[in-house]
This record gives structure tokens, C-alpha cells and sequence, in this order.
């Protein structure tokens, strides 16, 4: 079903979208962008213009000329997969008025049916009052209309035993597109390398260089905020056959910086600006 991590990664860094949404012009600069062949990968979904990790975020990122759109997976009390980044359901959700005995409100804590019940779009705008928070399989169902490639976050493994193969049952069953899983936890993705090694997976943070040609033997992306990189670290691990993706800017001077380093990918809020660059 899935093609080998390089033939995946490449075709997408070569079949970039050639249509760009219109933006105001005083959007971007009008200067020299980053090279040809940066993967533009919406974080959490076009989440400058739309509730971080709901289908809304996700289609949009297409619409404003994305390449993939990254979202991050966590797990309920009843071993449900869905789309929230963090621990807790207070920041995303009217979770503190509909239980408000329930604090902290960690996700973990609440089934699925609890969830669903939940508001995760008027904390952005009133626009998106409504919204719900979607399980992993509506947002692989609601994204195989589209043509892009997703990079899934699974979020604190360690607190879900086992997450990593219910996360592949899924994938497998849902998905047949392009696809990167990443983890801060790499023991965790080294495991999912071995549920399904055809899937090329990404390491969160910024391994020393000695660390890297151990890490090449399972990862095919190392993938640090933008702050930590240079041009020699790029190249380091590039060298290895593995890619960076960097995360995360909505800023075009620090786009074309990157795209000068020759990162493979870009994580943005705001994809409609580096598909202008």
C-alpha cells in the first residue's frame, strides 16, 4: 500500500502545487523566496485561519496551497484516536463549561461520546461555533479528497501504551497517500518503524551530530525547530539520507533564511505565505 520513505518524499518535494491562492500583496515581500522544492506542510492545519486540528484547518490548508498538513494525535479514556495537541482539552474546547467538575480536564480522562459533545471551534471565532473535534479516521477520510501529504504528530506515547499499533491499524485501514509519522518520542518511533517500516517516520528535537547516523538506521526525517538549525547541521543530516523538515515560522525573512540552509520541509501556520514565497 505504501511506497518506499524516498520515492513518498521525493514526490512530493517534485510535484509542489504550481497554483497559488492569491493573497494581498502586502502579504510577502517582493523578494527572492526560498529555492524550488521546500515541501510547505501546514501545522495543525491552516491554523492561522482556522481552529488548530479540526477538518476545517485541514481543508483549508489545501485551499491555500499546502503540500501536507501536519496534526497531532492523542488518545481517550477508550482508547479512541483524535486530533488535539495538547494534554488537556481546556485550551481547544468548551470542555470547562460543559464538565466543569472534571479539572484538569485531561483528554485521557474522557471517552469519545465525551469529547464529541464538545465545542472546538469558538475559542478561535464565532465563525466556527460548532466545530467538533474529529477522530483520526474523519480526518484521514476528510483528507483522501484532497492531495496532500500528512505528517502525524502521535503526542506522549508513554501515556498510552501501545498507541503506536493502533495508530498503523488506522493508517493502514484509512489511508493510501503520502504520509510521515513523527514523535518527540523516538523510542516510540522506532517501534512504529517496525509496525510498518514502509512509512518513512520523523524525529521531533535536535539530536547531536554524533547521534544522527544511529537514528539514520530507522528515521528518514530529523526534524528541529528552526531555531537550532544551521546550514552545516542541514547538511549533516542530509548526508545520511535522511531530511529536515523545521518547524515552526509564519515569517517570510526566516523562510527564505531556511530555504538558503536547503531544508526539505517547512512547518507554517500560514502556508498561503510560503507557497507565495
Amino acid at each position: 500500500m505504501f511506497r518506499s520513505a524516498r520515492t513518498i518524499l521525493m514526490t512530493l518535494v517534485t510535484a509542489l502545487a504550481v497554483t497559488v491562492p492569491a493573497v494581498p500583496a502586502t502579504a510577502v515581500p517582493a523578494t527572492a523566496g526560498p529555492p524550488p522544492g521546500i515541501v510547505n506542510v501546514a501545522h495543525r492545519g491552516a491554523s492561522a485561519h482556522a481552529p488548530e486540528n479540526t477538518i476545517e484547518a485541514l481543508l483549508l490548508a489545501a485551499r491555500q496551497g499546502a503540500d501536507m498538513v501536519e496534526f497531532d494525535v492523542r488518545e481517550t479514556r477508550d482508547h479512541a484516536l483524535i486530533l488535539m495537541h495538547d494534554t488537556t482539552l481546556a485550551r481547544t474546547t468548551d470542555v470547562e463549561s460543559v464538565h466543569p467538575g472534571r479539572a484538569p480536564w485531561r483528554v485521557a480522562d474522557f471517552t469519545l461520546d465525551e469529547i464529541r459533545e464538545l465545542d472546538a471551534g469558538s475559542w478561535f471565532g464565532s465563525a466556527f461555533r460548532g466545530t467538533r473535534v474529529p477522530t483520526l479516521r474523519e480526518a484521514l477520510r476528510a483528507m483522501s479528497r484532497t492531495r496532500l501529504g500528512l505528517l502525524v504528530e502521535i503526542k506522549t506515547p508513554r501515556l498510552h501504551p501501545g498507541i503506536e499499533r493502533r495508530a498503523a491499524v488506522e493508517l493502514r485501514r484509512s489511508w493510501d497517500g503520502p504520509l510521515v509519522v513523527q514523535s518527540f518520542d523516538w523510542d516510540a518511533m522506532r517501534a512504529f518503524h517496525r509496525l510498518m517500516p514502509d512509512v518513512p517516520v520523523g524525529l521531533l528535537g535536535t539530536p547531536s551530530p554524533g547521534e544522527l547516523r544511529g537514528l539514520a538506521a530507522f528515521a528518514g526525517q530529523i526534524n528541529p525547530p528552526y531555531r537550532d538549525l544551521t546550514r552545516d547541521y542541514v547538511r549533516a543530516v542530509q548526508a545520511l539520507g535522511m531530511q529536515v523538515f523545521t518547524w515552526t515560522t509564519d515569517d517570510p525573512g526566516v523562510m527564505r533564511r531556511l530555504g538558503s540552509y536547503r531544508v526539505d520541509g517547512i512547518l507554517t501556520n500560514w502556508p498561503h505565505v510560503l507557497a507565495r514565497l
